[in-house]
């Protein structure tokens, strides 16, 4: 199945917002909402400062994508990456396209002079962490906390 990577457009958003409600569905603390993505990809697509979303494709469909954010990194003084989604359909799954998403997206973090990327997973996904570490990827001693502002 040839598959082409590249940034995502304003186009693929309807396209990747099903993606992300795949995904929502699968992961502990979320639920599809495809209002929320729509809106948040159109904000990362349209400021490139903000982050980029690649999507892997064949001739027919999006079959999957990974969003990358910037921040800067005060204990570096660099910048640095959050892997904030990824996502490959279901039928394309062990198919290498998640390696070769997650692959251009660690060259592409490179290029834009991140000097890390930190993720988060579902903690009793082990099939994700066997992925993630894989690819180079390992646990944080550092335990994710969050605050929901409403």
């Amino acid at each position: 199945m040839p598959t082409r990577i590249e940034q995502a457009t304003l186009a693929d958003i309807p396209a990747l917002s099903a993606l992300l409600s795949v995904l929502f569905a699968q992961e502990a603390e979320f639920t599809p909402n495809p209002e929320a993505h729509a809106k948040g990809l159109a904000r990362i697509i349209g400021d490139p400062e903000l982050g980029t979303i690649l999507v892997a494709s064949d001739a027919e469909s999006i079959l999957g994508m990974v969003n990358l954010l910037f921040t800067v990194s005060t204990a570096l003084g660099e910048r640095v990456a959050l892997l904030e989604d990824m996502v490959v359909t279901p039928q394309a799954r062990g198919t290498g396209i998640g390696s070769q998403l997650l692959t251009q997206a660690i060259a592409f973090a490179r290029t834009q002079g991140c000097q890390r990327i930190t993720l988060l997973t579902d903690v009793d996904n082990e099939a994700a962490q066997g992925f993630y570490e894989k690819h180079g990827f390992a646990l944080s001693s550092m335990l994710p906390m969050r605050l929901s502002l409403p």
